[in-house]
């Protein structure tokens, strides 16, 4: 047990009381958000800004999901965010684990046409052009294989994996084991920090993203959620508004709000069992570019 001064124990009262602060302020838009999804009107109308609701409607919550297609697109997002992260986690380890190797021949020049795209991007239209020949428009494989490989994630795993003792690979090799052996059995269960830390970099930009199915995909039903809620942000005061006007117990404010809790909450849930993992796979993955 360590003994503090006085000073020292004022000092680090302050910092917490400080954390707990901002915590709260950090925390208060999304109780808000919660609070008027729930509301009826007349208490929103009556009190402005509702934080704990005197009583409670889960209208606005059946109006989403039965007017707004949510449940498809859940389907969807769900499938682009499972398949696509497991997708994208085999595929940047299966690039990464060579490029950490420095007897690769023309390792650098791989590194390079990498981090290059890091800064240059070939354009929208191109690029557009390029899925049309694929032939992805218009299908859910369009939002996971353009993006296969992140870069960013490629390096951080690169540089973890070449972290690792090399006696470890060596002991194998003198063992028998071969290079995809190695890279399973031993390799693979050394790096879950790092693993968890893309999975949820791969994950939440998947769960957020947006713009590449606007841009490929024209049928509603193929829309991932974040689209939907696009949508409803935009078009839910013309849409509901002859809905909800004979209730008079839900606002289309609330309709809107009840969406962001409903595209939200999922990826809220997931955060803190991958947070441990986080800091520590991107530190362990960075120190070396």
């Amino acid at each position: 047990m360590i003994n503090l001064s006085f000073g020292e124990k004022v000092w680090q009262t302050a910092v917490y009381i400080i954390l707990i602060v901002l915590s709260l302020l950090c925390l208060l838009p999304f109780l808000y958000v919660v609070a008027v999804s729930i509301t009826p009107e007349s208490e929103v109308l009556r009190r402005g800004i509702v934080i704990i609701p005197e009583s409670f409607t889960f209208i606005a919550y059946k109006e989403v999901f039965i007017s707004h297609g949510i449940g498809q697109a859940y389907k969807i997002t769900l499938f682009r965010t499972i398949v696509g992260t497991a997708l994208n986690v085999f595929f940047t380890i299966i690039a990464a684990y060579p490029l950490s190797k420095k007897y690769l021949p023309g390792r650098s020049a791989f590194l390079l046409f990498i981090v290059f795209t890091m800064m240059f991007g070939g354009g929208l239209i191109p690029t557009y052009l390029l899925i049309r020949s694929l032939g992805l428009l218009n299908s859910p494989w369009v939002l996971i294989i353009p993006h296969l490989i992140s870069a960013f994630n490629l390096v951080i795993i690169k540089g973890f994996f070449e972290q690792l003792p090399a006696e470890i690979e060596e002991s194998a090799r003198v063992d028998g084991a071969s290079e995809l052996q190695t890279l399973w059995k031993i390799i693979l269960p050394l790096s879950l920090p790092v693993l968890a830390t893309i999975s949820l970099f791969y994950a939440v930009g998947h769960w957020n993203s947006y713009f590449d199915a606007i841009v490929y995909i024209n049928d509603s039903n193929l829309m991932p959620l974040q689209v939907i809620l696009r949508n409803i942000l935009l078009n839910v005061a013309t849409q509901s508004a002859d809905s909800l006007a004979n209730s008079g117990t839900v606002s289309t404010f609330a309709v809107q709000m009840a969406a962001v809790v409903v595209t939200t909450v999922p990826i809220l849930i997931v955060y803190p069992f991958m947070q441990k993992h986080f800091t520590k796979g991107v530190l362990m993955g960075s120190v070396k570019g």
